[in-house]
């Protein structure tokens, strides 16, 4: 276990590093692209909840995405961070005030309702070909996505990231969660689990 975290951190920051040092123009043009070339493809129907996130440092900005989904009828949601092991993911409403929710990312404040995603925008740090992703080290989707499962429920799971995020090979360890389709510049890529399109 030690040894797989260590492999997992060292992979984690050669990810990041690789992203960071992308363009921070090109960056934007990618992530409009990402959302033109794959917005059609995803089809939500009106009122169905998608979680997404506000992109911090270089993440991909996957606003564009969300917001093209909200035009299809999607009704949107972000993750705040409650305590160490926790997320939620509050009802992102046009006009409301934006907090910091941790993380260095921002969302909305802790009036909002508390909603359960059909369809998770998935951050991540690194991936590899099958879909087994590294997230920034602190487990909340994993054990997000898990509380969906014990509630019955089987959200969408879309990961977000460029193609330098790719990595040989994710050590597996028992709690991870593998992410079925992968979307980076290249397209919308998917991992041989049954995807709902």
């Amino acid at each position: 276990m030690k040894q797989s975290n260590h492999m997992k951190k060292a992979l984690r920051m050669e990810a990041l590093a690789r992203r960071d040092a992308l363009d921070p123009v090109w960056r934007i043009e990618a992530s409009l692209g990402m959302a033109e070339h794959v917005a059609g493809r995803i089809e939500v129907e009106p009122g169905a909840v998608v979680s997404g996130f506000w992109p911090m440092r270089s993440e991909v900005d996957v606003r564009p995405l969300m917001f093209a989904l909200a035009d299809k009828g999607a009704r949107l949601c972000l993750p705040a961070i409650i305590d160490r092991t926790t997320i939620v993911f509050r009802d992102l409403v046009r006009g409301a005030e934006l907090i910091d929710t941790g993380f260095g990312t921002c969302g909305p404040a802790a009036d909002a309702a508390i909603l359960e995603p059909e369809l998770m925008l998935v951050p991540l740090a690194a991936f590899d070909a099958r879909g087994h992703r590294i997230g920034y080290g602190a487990g909340y989707y994993d054990r997000a996505i898990e509380r969906l499962h014990d509630l019955g429920r089987s959200p969408r799971l879309i990961g977000i990231a460029f193609d330098c995020q790719e990595v040989g090979l994710v050590p597996d360890e028992p709690h991870d969660i593998v992410i079925p389709e992968i979307l980076t510049e290249s397209g919308l890529r998917r991992f041989g689990a049954q995807v709902n399109s």
